[in-house]
C-alpha cells in the first residue's frame, strides 16, 4: 500500500509524544535537562555519521575526504535564500497558530518544541529516500525503521520540551506524504548522485539541530533548508564542486 510508510511514521511520532507527555510529569527539571542534552548528543552523532559517510572514502588504501566545496557553497547560498525567505519565522508562526488553536496559549515552550522536533524528524535522507521508495516501489521499510527512531526521539524531546513536539506529526505527514505522491514526477530528478548529495547536506543540517538541543538555539536551521534543494541541483552541474 503506497503511503503506508508515512502513516506509520506519523503514528510513531504521535505515540512518542503521548508517551513523553505522561512520562514527563514524573520527571524533575534537571532530569528533563539531561534528557534534552542526551537527545541532542544522539542527534549530533546521527548527523556526524551521515556526513562522514558522504565525505569520506577509501582511495588507494588511504582514507580521504571530499565534497567540502559542495557543502560550503550549498550551505552559504542556502542560508542566504533561507534568510531572505525567513523560513524559520514561517515555522514559528505556524507553531504559534497551533499553540492557540490547540489550547496551549500559556505553554511558553510549545513553539520551540514544535520547531525543533519538526526539523529533527523532517530533515535528512531517511525521510526523503524512504518516501521515494514508498511512492515508487511501495516499499515502506525505510520509513518504518525511521518511525521507531522518531518515536524514541519525540518521546525524549516531549519529556523535556513539552507537548509541542508531538505536533511535529503534522509537518511529517505533509512532507513525506507530498513526496510520496509526487514520487513519479521526481523519478527522473532523484539520481543516485542527487540522493548522495542530499544525504550529505541533510546530515549536516541534522547536526545543526543537535547543536541547538545541546547548547540552546544557536543556529536558525530552518533557514538552511534551501541548501538541500541546492545540493540536489548540484548533482546536475556539468562539473563537480
Amino acid at each position: 500500500m503506497i503511503g503506508l510508510g508515512t502513516i506509520i511514521n506519523t503514528a510513531g511520532i504521535i505515540l512518542g509524544g503521548v508517551a513523553g507527555h505522561f512520562f514527563g510529569r514524573l520527571l524533575k527539571q534537571r532530569h528533563q535537562d539531561s534528557l534534552t542534552k542526551a537527545c541532542g548528543v544522539s542527534v549530533l552523532f546521527i548527523g556526524i555519521a551521515g556526513a562522514m559517510e558522504g565525505m569520506l572514502r577509501i582511495q588507494n588504501g588511504a582514507l580521504i575526504s571530499g565534497q567540502t566545496m559542495l557543502i560550503s557553497v550549498c550551505l552559504a547560498l542556502g542560508a542566504l535564500i533561507g534568510e531572505i525567505l525567513n523560513i524559520e519565522d514561517l515555522f514559528e508562526r505556524f507553531g504559534e497558530w497551533l499553540k492557540i488553536k490547540t489550547g496551549n496559549a500559556k505553554d511558553q515552550h510549545f513553539v520551540d518544541g514544535f520547531v525543533t522536533a519538526s526539523l529533527t524528524v523532517c530533515i535528512g535522507a531517511m525521510a526523503i529516500v524512504g518516501s521515494l521508495q514508498d511512492g515508487l516501489r511501495g516499499d515502506w521499510s525505510i520509513l518504518a525503521t525511521k518511525s521507531v527512531l522518531d518515536l524514541i526521539i519525540i518521546m525524549v524531546m516531549t519529556c523535556s520540551m513539552g507537548k509541542g513536539c508531538a505536533f511535529s506529526a503534522i509537518p511529517i505527514l505533509v512532507f513525506e506524504g507530498s513526496i510520496t505522491l509526487l514520487a513519479t514526477l521526481l523519478r527522473p530528478v532523484m539520481t543516485e548522485l542527487a540522493l548522495n548529495y542530499l544525504s550529505l547536506v541533510g546530515s549536516i543540517l541534522i547536526f545543526c539541530v543537535g547543536v541547538n538541543l545541546v547548547w540552546g538555539k544557536r543556529i536558525r536551521v530552518a533557514n538552511l533548508l534551501p541548501a538541500i534543494i541546492l545540493a540536489v541541483a548540484a548533482a546536475f552541474l556539468p562539473f563537480s564542486l
